[in-house]
């Protein structure tokens, strides 16, 4: 039986309509949902569900894509242009991938694929009615001179409580981060993919973390995968399992990301890393919403939401034949692009405030105080390096502090200026002519060194003997020393492992809790 939330009266009966110009299926429909508990009503066309709905109110609308007098895109579109709150899941023919992709862009909850298999149809409709009556609406701040722009406005979101924390770890008023948020509140609603787009630094899983705060799936697992620091040659096993014995070392079966994440969101940062043949697999396992483990004869049924992230130009990767084109398709149904750090630098007092607050508290510190001047004086750096960036300066800032207030060398942070070699030549020339100097004598060219017979191995003690000096310089806290490298907590720690790096007490004590 599917579980429904509880309400402070007496529950009532979800309302489900069906929508199918197939009396059999049809049936079996409201067969399979009357078993669940709910009250079903049926229609066979576009008109007939419209007198539906134009009567009453309903949790779900499962309507197929092709009717006798229109399509099922066209209850979606009405739907929306109403306002109204149900949940709409569409039903569309085995292979026809780009419907499911314009329906879930139109608004849709979901999507089923012909012949539906019951069980994910049970599913998907308990997510459905579990979405609509979750919902509740959160205040935000008033901004006044969001008036005066186009797009969304932010003022009223339709988030769950635990969305709303969740929006409120993403720190900013501003106008940018206000239209983010706003747009995850609109995205959370349904099942459709989200493609995560922004520089690097930029907090992108955060904002994938907000967009499974704000769903109903909020109290499933979130599964965050670095695309780009897997080894090739794990990928699949890592990603849809293995069984016991399928390769050297397996020694018992093991669960995969997807697996892992069921009932919850898959979030795969750094998409555009994943090789080509991955990439291929990965497209199936969304598509077909099972996977096979490794060694496996059986496919294993999963029910998980896709949230992927990119530094890159996906588009011009697919171009380039680096990335797949239907599954950019697949991925990018609904995109989110975080702002860099430049386009909003009013929001920098309170990214400073949190970020002294969380750096003190790891520390175990009490928080510095940030001057006006220095504000200012930040306000005015490039800051290229985005939210990353001024974490790092706050971090060395508070490691060197030795008062009350805060004080950052930021000429140290500052790239050396370009040479001026159009400036420079009149005064060599003038210099030459003043006084002429004899030729400097060439140099014999180096010889280059020896290419190495063990690539990897070579690769793997360079790595080695970088990590190894950033732990040292940062008194073996992983935590700053993945912050100097420009890498998450999580990857250095699969760094450190795989490289077989020893520290003190194998653990980094108070930090080994920090966000990644």
């Amino acid at each position: 039986m599917s579980s429904l939330p509880p309400s402070a009266a007496a529950p009532r009966p979800a309302q489900i309509l069906v929508i199918d110009d197939e009396p059999d299926l049809r049936t079996l429909y409201e067969l399979t949902l009357l078993r669940e508990g709910y009250r079903v009503e049926a229609a066979g066309s576009v008109s007939e569900a419209w007198q539906h709905l134009e009567a009453g109110r309903f949790d779900a609308v499962i309507t197929d894509m092709r009717l006798p007098d229109g399509e099922g895109m066209e209850i979606i579109h009405r739907i929306q242009k109403d306002q109204r709150s149900e949940r709409c899941v569409v039903m569309t023919a085995y292979g026809s991938a780009e419907n499911a992709v314009e329906a879930l862009k139109a608004g849709a909850f979901d999507y089923l694929t012909k012949p539906v298999d019951l069980k994910q149809f049970r599913a998907v409709v308990a997510s459905a009615v579990q979405a609509n009556r979750a919902a509740v609406v959160v205040p935000q701040k008033p901004a006044p001179q969001a008036a005066s722009h186009g797009g969304e406005r932010p003022d009223a979101l339709s988030v769950t409580r635990s969305g709303a924390t969740a929006l409120d770890r993403l720190v900013g008023d501003s106008d940018p981060m206000r239209l983010v948020k706003s747009r995850i509140a609109k995205v959370a609603r349904g099942m459709a993919p989200v493609l995560v787009r922004g520089e690097s630094g930029t907090g992108k899983e955060l904002v994938a973390r907000a967009v499974h705060g704000c769903s109903q799936r909020s109290d499933g697992p979130f599964v965050a995968v670095n695309c780009g620091a897997i080894p090739e040659n794990l990928l699949e096993a890592e990603f849809f399992g293995a069984k016991k014995g399928s390769y050297t070392g397996s020694s018992q079966d093991r669960d995969g990301y997807f697996q892992a994440a069921r009932d919850g969101t898959l979030f795969l940062d750094e998409i555009g890393d994943l090789p080509l043949a991955m990439q291929s697999k990965l497209l199936r396992a969304i598509q077909e919403r099972s996977v096979r483990a490794i060694g496996s004869t059986q496919e294993d049924a999963v029910d998980v939401r896709i949230v992927s992230a990119t530094h890159k130009d996906l588009h011009a990767e697919v171009l380039a034949g680096r990335f797949r084109q239907d599954l950019f398709y697949r991925l990018n149904v609904i995109e989110i692009a975080v702002p860099a750090l430049r386009e909003r630098r009013e929001d920098l007092p309170a990214l400073c405030t949190a970020l002294l607050a969380r750096i003190a508290q790891d520390g175990g510190l009490p928080a510095p105080r940030l001057s006006d001047a220095l504000l200012q004086r930040l306000a005015q750096h490039p800051l290229d390096g985005n939210v990353r960036e001024l974490e790092n300066l706050l971090h060395r800032a508070v490691a060197l502090n030795d008062g009350d207030e805060l004080q950052i060398d930021l000429m140290g942070t500052m790239p050396a200026a370009p040479r001026n070699e159009s400036a420079a030549v009149p005064t060599e020339a003038a210099a030459a002519v003043a006084a002429p100097t004899p030729a400097p004598a060439v140099e014999p060219k180096p010889a280059p060194p020896p290419l190495p017979s063990d690539l990897q191995a070579w690769l793997d003690q360079q790595e080695r003997e970088i990590l190894v000096r950033a732990l040292h310089e940062s008194g073996f806290n992983r935590t700053a020393a993945a912050a100097r490298l420009g890498m998450s907590l999580r990857q250095i720690r699969y760094r450190i492992a795989r490289l077989g790096i020893s520290t003190p007490n194998g653990d980094d004590g108070a930090t080994s809790h920090a966000d990644d």
